[in-house]
């Protein structure tokens, strides 16, 4: 083992996932801002522990001088999303990226693994602003659904545990919860037109009373004490059956505009 300074050696790494992470739970929240149907329900990400980078170099006879080329997963981030069907937009969406450049591909979906793992992973390009200068590093992006998140994570907990060498009879039993993690994703894909009308639903109700009741705040910071408690306590009779709710919204919305007028009436 060479004696550089792994510390310094994975500051660009720990710098490019904190920037991934932030960039694409940015792409989520815009998305949704826009009213617009967001692929990623969360975002994690980790950088590799030495002692995993020097394990994996030594399985895949990486010399110590080429780990940055060589290692393509020592930054990596995950993303979930709710459906399949939602990976390849979200990978759609990686491939247009001006920030980052794909080097390749490795589709674990369609061709899943012998064990049942299932994934659609990235490996990306990704410049990093270092104190030395711009500095192109390697990262993976994987990007799965909640079913095969938790499969995976219980996949690689049980491989820890048994140092990769799990009994036939784990075996047989991941393969076959992957099968059902399959399934449900399937299952779910069936009704997805429903599942994500009734999100949309259930965010739009939510965005109107967030709006409602800033708007009555903004009554008071006009003066207009009477109005906003008379709007308040319609709010609070008709909030539970969300009944008249956009009724409410408008009204609020009209004496505001009469309130920046100076109108009295």
């Amino acid at each position: 083992m060479d004696g550089r300074d792994w510390k310094k050696f994975l500051l660009p790494y720990e710098q490019a996932v904190e920037e991934l992470k932030v960039k694409f739970k940015t792409l989520r929240g815009e998305l949704k801002s826009r009213e617009e149907y967001a692929p990623i329900e969360f975002v994690t990400g980790r950088v590799k522990k030495i002692s995993s980078v020097l394990e994996k170099a030594k399985r895949l006879s990486v010399p110590m001088d080429q780990l940055e080329s060589g290692i393509e997963d020592i930054a990596g981030i995950r993303i979930m999303c709710q459906f399949v069907e939602d990976t390849e937009s979200l990978a759609e969406l990686i491939r247009s990226r001006q920030d980052m450049s794909v080097v390749y591909e490795k589709d674990y979906i369609t061709n899943k693994k012998p064990s049942g793992y299932r994934s659609f992973h990235i490996i990306i390009e990704y410049p990093v602003q270092t104190a030395l200068g711009m500095k192109k590093i390697l990262a993976e992006v994987q990007i799965r659904t909640l079913a095969m998140n938790f499969w995976a994570t219980i996949e690689h907990s049980l491989n820890y545990k048994y140092k990769e060498q799990l009994p036939v009879e784990v075996r047989a039993r991941l393969s076959k919860a992957a099968e059902a993690a399959y399934q449900l994703d399937q299952e779910m894909s069936s009704i997805r037109g429903e599942i994500v009308a009734s999100q949309r639903m259930f965010e739009d109700n939510s965005n109107l009373i967030n709006r409602v009741l800033n708007n009555i705040q903004e009554l008071y910071f006009y003066h207009r004490v009477r109005e906003a408690a008379q709007f308040q306590l319609r709010f609070n009779e008709i909030w539970e059956t969300e009944e008249g709710l956009s009724d409410l919204s408008a009204d609020i919305e009209a004496a505001i505009s009469r309130a920046k007028k100076g109108d009295n009436s």
